[in-house]
């Protein structure tokens, strides 16, 4: 008995889907160079050698019959077709993602795998409970978890390496008006002032950012999101931070302050090992500061039913965390 038409029409469209992703594997290096800037950051984005990367866009302009790079000084430049190559490519990157988000509605038991990133905190908090749950609805589903920084969070995005990502919204996050992604906000997660447990401010009823702005901060180092996250709800609150120590791990900085060597900014998500030492103070003003906290897929993706399983299952925790 052959096929219905439904089935024949649904296996038409996975080739079809099928044929798009292979041309979309060169497209996304070209993607990886414009984000980029150069095939040697393409190349250590996408874990490919710089070689590989070259020879692939190479291809692409064989295939599609003119440059797409040129050297420019010791970089490159994109030319106008490269440009109007990338411009399709996120259509095309659109459709594939909204006819996986269809077939998947339409579909089985949900197969192969999900890839899950995020920051440190939404790595251990909220990303956890999410991928477990998936896991027990959907055992025939694999689930991973990658934990990264913002800016590699959108990489893995971008080479199809992560499905879902949660990121904290910073000065270098693409605009919400960027095609190749759906941003959505996720909720904001308030930044406590922790300080030595005998700290004078621990007896003030009501503190706010800038009674702080006289102590000496640690934070984290520079070019880390947790550097811009302090440095901009300071400069908010209208004040340069004295920098007095460097500290990336929040057990770090945590075991600083209790032991005098100054204050910190910790989001509320966070969990701090050595609590009894140091107080935690809830901080006012208008605005609080608070880090965004964004649900990022690529654009189309998120209609998935098991991504749009897994952001309901990331918001009830950290709900419930908050």
């Amino acid at each position: 008995m052959g096929p219905s038409g439904r089935e024949e029409n649904q296996t038409v469209l996975v080739l079809t889907v099928q044929t798009i992703c292979m041309i979309d594997s060169r497209l996304r290096i070209l993607q990886m160079v414009a984000e980029h800037g150069t095939v040697t950051a393409a190349a250590q984005a996408l874990h490919y050698t710089p070689s590989a990367v070259s020879y692939q866009l190479r291809q692409l302009a064989a295939e599609v019959g003119t440059d797409l790079v040129v050297q420019q000084g010791r970089g490159i430049r994109l030319t106008n077709a490269a440009r109007i190559l990338l411009r399709h490519a996120e259509r095309l990157q659109e459709q594939w993602e909204r006819a996986r988000a269809e077939l998947a509605a339409a579909g089985t038991e949900p197969t192969g795998q999900v890839t899950l990133c995020g920051f440190s905190t939404a790595a251990s908090r909220l990303l956890p409970p999410a991928a477990a749950e998936l896991r027990d609805a959907h055992p025939h589903l694999t689930v991973r978890i990658i934990e990264a920084e913002p800016d590699r969070c959108y990489d893995l995005l971008l080479s199809e390496a992560a499905d879902l990502a949660l990121l904290v919204v910073t000065a270098d996050s693409p605009p919400m008006t960027d095609q190749r992604f759906d941003q959505r906000p996720l909720l904001d997660d308030p930044l406590d002032l922790v300080v030595p447990r005998d700290h004078p401010l621990t007896r003030r009823q009501r503190v706010t950012l800038a009674d702080a702005a006289r102590e000496p901060w640690i934070v984290g180092n520079p070019g880390t999101t947790y550097h811009q996250l302090v440095l901009a709800a300071c400069m908010s609150a209208g004040f340069t931070p004295h920098i007095a120590h460097h500290a990336d791990e929040w057990g770090t900085g945590t075991a600083l302050v209790a032991h005098g060597f100054g204050v910190i900014l910790v989001p509320r998500l966070a969990q701090l090992s050595e609590e009894s030492l140091v107080a935690r103070i809830p901080l006012h003003g208008e605005p609080a500061p608070a880090r965004r906290i964004m649900a990022v897929t690529r654009l189309g993706a998120r209609e998935i039913p098991v991504l749009t399983r897994a952001v309901e299952t990331i918001t009830d925790a950290a709900t419930r965390a908050l």
